[in-house]
């Protein structure tokens, strides 16, 4: 896609999503952005490219792409059909145009989207971004996409300038599979860690040299090469991504591993998990306090 004849409509300029937008300017692209949040509109008060919308149907006006970085799928389905006497932008995208839904949704709830976008003349994608804010400002992320094979040969060129690692997995909502389990065996892995770490630590053991052992070992995984020394044994907890968020993700992928009528025991214990420590710690309390949620539970 040229950026030359390509306007860019994005809704949802949270943590992920103004580095995204960012990434796009500076390959020439002009965006429309939308966020509840006015006042992060002066987080792009240095380009020229980028205009801040008074509402979603103000960004889509004109747009050849429309990106939604949004919370959940109830939200994102509220802004595409409408709610609480709200109109929703379906109607309203170009014909012919894209929606990339880049955030991570309910992988049934956007296949029926899909089926419903398709009516009315728009190509629907789904391509959630897994690997971070750090990822999300260097423009490495890696970016999962589900759709029509010819329409992710098309939009390719832009999500190059957001992510390194593009891996197309099939038709519309197959992407938000693939991030929905991934997502759950990433928590499944954070989990335990944090129990192993901790029964480690109560045996008088070194936590950092278990860890260690970890990572030349079976049980290596992304919390203990990535997480436990940069964000949990130093007490940290800072990483970027909530508990909140991480107990939202496995819940949605419970939901699709219990649509698919496939055993579930230890999504329904990770979620479990998830919420009590959500409750526990708090509004704002980062997904690697999970190590911190586990060591002050008493048996």
């Amino acid at each position: 896609m040229n950026p030359a004849d390509t306007k860019i409509a994005f809704i949802g300029l949270g943590l992920m999503g103004v580095p995204m937008a960012k990434n796009l300017l500076k390959a020439g692209y002009e965006v429309l952005g939308f966020d509840l949040s006015k006042e992060v509109a002066a987080k792009f008060s240095d380009e020229q490219k980028f205009h801040f919308a008074n509402s979603p149907l103000q960004a889509i006006e004109g747009a050849n792409v429309t990106i939604l970085m949004l919370p959940d799928s109830s939200i994102i389905d509220a802004l595409l059909w409408g709610a609480d006497g709200q109109v929703g932008i379906a109607d309203q995208l170009v014909k012919n145009s894209y929606l990339l839904d880049m955030s991570s949704s309910s992988p049934i709830s956007s296949k029926a989207n899909n089926q419903k976008l398709e009516e009315l003349g728009i190509r629907f994608v789904d391509a959630p971004v897994s690997g971070g804010v750090k990822k999300a400002i260097d423009g490495s992320l890696a970016i999962i996409v589900g759709g029509k094979q010819e329409h992710f040969q098309e939009i390719k060129p832009l999500l190059e300038h957001m992510g390194k690692n593009i891996t197309y997995v099939g038709d519309a909502g197959a992407a938000h599979a693939v991030k929905a389990l991934n997502n759950y065996v990433s928590a499944a892995g954070l989990i335990a860690a944090s129990e192993a770490l901790n029964a480690a630590t109560a045996f008088g053991l070194d936590p950092h040299t278990v860890n260690q052992v970890l990572n030349a070992s079976t049980g290596r995984n992304n919390t203990t090469e990535n997480k436990v020394e940069a964000y949990m044994l130093n007490d940290a907890f800072n990483s970027g991504f909530s508990l909140a968020l991480m107990r939202k993700d496995v819940q949605i992928a419970l939901g699709f591993i219990e649509g698919m009528k496939c055993y579930s025991s230890l999504a329904k214990q990770c979620v479990q998990t998830a919420q009590e420590a959500d409750q526990k710690l708090g509004k704002g309390a980062d997904h690697t306090a999970m190590y911190d949620y586990v060591r002050s539970q008493k048996h």
